[in-house]
């Protein structure tokens, strides 16, 4: 039973508050717009409470434990290594969740946004129905609606979730450091947090149904990850795919098939991190005119609009990558067009991609191949990390800085870092992208000194011919 209401009238709707929905909302009352935002869990999406934040949380804490436990790194040498697990979970969702969670949400009250707690569903292309409970409701009628409802964890039959078999939300919230932990899926999500916990002590064995991990990045960037990868005891089997599990006691027992035939792993916990899908089966689409593709994604224009003109939709749910960045970017080109802005579009010249691995994978622009299939006359050049003096100070002068170059002008077309602090790099390395840079404009920038960007700008006099480091 459902009591019934009376709609309330609102300017714009948000479904959803992670990085898309409060960045939307923030940014709409800014420009003039009642907003109510819609949300059925937390403040801040899967992003800041079981993603990306919490994530980076723990694979920092595996860098402390790891180097502290480095034979002789530095000079230092620490016999006993300990780590109170349970303390470190506690910062990571007080400290770091915790904070930031308690700040979106004091950001959307100081913009005058209301945040309703509740399950939205359409009832028509301009009313939404939010449920608080099986009973109450309430009705709210918009004139304009951005949805960003992200997504969640794939889930696989062959290994239902259980307290030992888990996803990537179970994996971050483990109540103790695994002696021995599976991970399933080798893309960006299951190495990173393979890496972690191989950090933090855990004996690691990665299953990857392709024939290599990280398949979305070009090898050579992903070779140094690999080979840290061995140094720090990670099992990587590719061409590998999951057939069955079983939990037993306080072990779960995976089985899986490669080309040489069927084989037995055993461990504490099986971690299922095999991408994940668009939160777009539960919203009622069809009551709104809306349809989805065969993947759940909503196709949108360049201004973010649905077919439906007056409802907007926004990062994981529409085609593209599954971004936070992405989202957040998606979300002030949509508040823009609401607010009547008919020039603003969505460009993703230069949105960046980031794996949080040992060492870190960035990418921004087109890399060579895609460059030349664009049509230009690409150049590639590239400064190795053991080039650079502060890389070499921090102990972790492995990987290398890639620019690719017209050929005739110089101008930046493409970048990938593999390296320390890869995540930071490609900042700078975005913005000549965005803004049409050549090397020259690289160059001709005073990097301070020593710094990791300097390689940037190595790697620019390379591109024009007159490398001096190297």
């Amino acid at each position: 039973m459902v009591v019934g209401d009376f709609a309330s009238e609102v300017d714009l709707v948000v479904i959803g508050s992670g990085p898309g929905g409060y960045v939307a909302a923030i940014r709409a009352a800014q420009l003039g717009q009642k907003v109510i935002v819609v949300e059925k869990d937390k403040v801040g999406g899967a992003c800041l409470n079981v993603g990306c934040i919490p994530s980076k949380a723990l694979i920092e804490a595996g860098h402390h434990v790891a180097a502290s436990k480095a034979p002789g790194l530095f000079g230092v040498t620490n016999e006993n290594t300990t780590i109170d697990f349970s303390a470190t979970q506690a910062w990571k969702d007080n400290d770091v969740v915790g904070h930031l969670t308690k700040g979106v949400a004091g950001l959307l009250k100081k913009n005058g946004v209301e945040v309703i707690s509740g399950e939205a569903h359409f009832v028509d292309a301009s009313t939404l129905r939010v449920i608080f409970d099986d009973v109450y409701g309430q009705s709210y009628s918009f004139k304009h609606c951005i949805i960003a409802t992200g997504s969640r964890p794939v889930v696989l039959p062959v290994a239902p979730l259980s307290e030992r078999v888990l996803d990537s939300t179970g994996v971050l919230n483990l109540p103790e450091i695994p002696e021995r932990l599976i991970i399933v899926g080798g893309g960006y999500i299951g190495m990173e947090l393979a890496g972690a916990y191989a950090d933090l002590g855990s004996q690691v064995t990665v299953l990857e149904g392709l024939d290599r991990v990280l398949a979305a990045f070009e090898d050579d960037l992903v070779a140094p990850v690999l080979r840290q990868a061995k140094k720090r005891g990670i099992e990587i089997i590719t061409g590998a795919t999951l057939t069955a599990t079983a939990v037993d006691g306080d072990h779960v027992r995976a089985t899986y098939e490669t080309a040489d035939g069927e084989h037995t792993i055993e461990a504490d916990y099986l971690g299922v991190c095999v991408g994940r899908v668009p939160n777009t089966d539960e919203l009622g689409l069809e009551m709104a005119g809306l349809s989805t593709t065969e993947r759940g994604l909503i196709e949108v224009d360049e201004q973010c609009r649905t077919a439906v003109p007056q409802i907007f939709a926004i990062g994981d749910i529409t085609p593209g990558l599954p971004l936070a960045h992405k989202a957040s970017y998606e979300a002030k080109v949509a508040a823009a067009a609401i607010a009547g802005d008919r020039a603003v579009a969505a460009d993703y010249l230069a949105i960046p991609a980031v794996c949080y691995t040992s060492p870190e994978i960035a990418t921004v622009g087109m890399t060579a191949a895609e460059a030349t299939e664009a049509g230009f006359e690409v150049k590639k050049s590239k400064f190795p990390l053991g080039g650079n003096g502060r890389a070499l100070s921090l102990s972790e002068a492995v990987g290398f800085v890639r620019l690719v170059t017209d050929k005739d002008t110089s101008r930046l077309l493409g970048a990938q870092v593999v390296g320390p602090n890869a995540s930071e790099l490609i900042g700078e390395l975005g913005l000549a992208v965005e803004n049409l840079l050549s090397a020259d404009d690289i160059v001709a920038t005073i990097h301070a000194h020593p710094t990791l960007t300097e390689s940037i700008m190595d790697a620019a006099e390379a591109a024009l011919g007159h490398a001096i480091h190297q």
